[in-house]
């Protein structure tokens, strides 16, 4: 089970409950960049991640509706992870932490 601040009058503490697992920004980030992603597509982009660990974190982001999974292929099945409305939505939070990073951390 994810960490929780457990601190529910408080959106920040509530927010960082939802997207502060680590991989969780980055992963929004990817698909923020690119669009829908594959599993592998976030394996070949986040080489740190194990594979237990990443899909986890999708799968929290699914339950959360963050994510969803589609089906681009029948046979094989083959899934594609798209962003929600909701998810999307948090597109401003990573651009101000990409230029915040720009310009204090070079």
């Amino acid at each position: 089970m994810a960490k929780s601040y457990q601190i529910d009058d408080c959106p920040v503490a509530k927010t960082l409950d939802l997207i502060g697992e680590r991989w969780t920004i980055l992963l929004l980030r990817e698909l923020l960049l690119h669009g829908p992603r594959r599993f592998q597509d976030f394996q070949a982009a986040l080489p740190g991640v194990a594979p237990n660990i990443l899909s986890a974190r999708l799968k929290t982001m699914e339950d959360d509706g963050l994510v969803r999974r589609s089906l681009y292929s029948e046979r094989p099945p083959r899934l594609e992870y798209v962003l929600t409305d909701k998810g999307k939505s948090l597109g401003p939070i990573v651009k101000a932490m990409r230029d915040w990073g720009n310009k204090h951390l070079g």
